[in-house]
């Protein structure tokens, strides 16, 4: 297999609808290994076009030139609450995916 799959979590703002399934936002990533591209991801938001819509978002970027362009991707084009909670998913799955280089 050509791939790994990695999770990145963050706090959920209060009032969401997702909170009331769950406390954290998860976004999942299966990543190339050899070029660290995000071949699919996804999320815990509460609906399925939010769900697709970060999915969308972040296929196709490499982990290699880091995470500041899909972290203000996300704040540029996702206006909902979870924001926040999705740019320090982004940056807690990025911090996952640097320690599993080190390994």
């Amino acid at each position: 297999m050509n791939t790994v799959f990695i999770a990145g979590h963050a706090r959920l703002p209060s009032g969401m609808a997702a909170q009331s399934i769950y406390e954290t936002l998860t976004i999942t990533a299966e990543i190339d290994k050899k070029y660290g591209v995000i071949v699919t991801a996804g999320c815990t938001l509460a609906t399925d076009h939010g769900k697709d819509f970060v999915k969308h978002l972040l296929r196709g970027h490499s982990l290699q030139d880091g995470i500041d362009k899909p972290v203000e991707m996300i704040k540029a084009h996702y206006l909902g609450k979870a924001g926040n909670a999705l740019a320090s998913a982004l940056k807690d799955l990025y911090k996952q995916y640097e320690s599993r280089k080190q390994i």
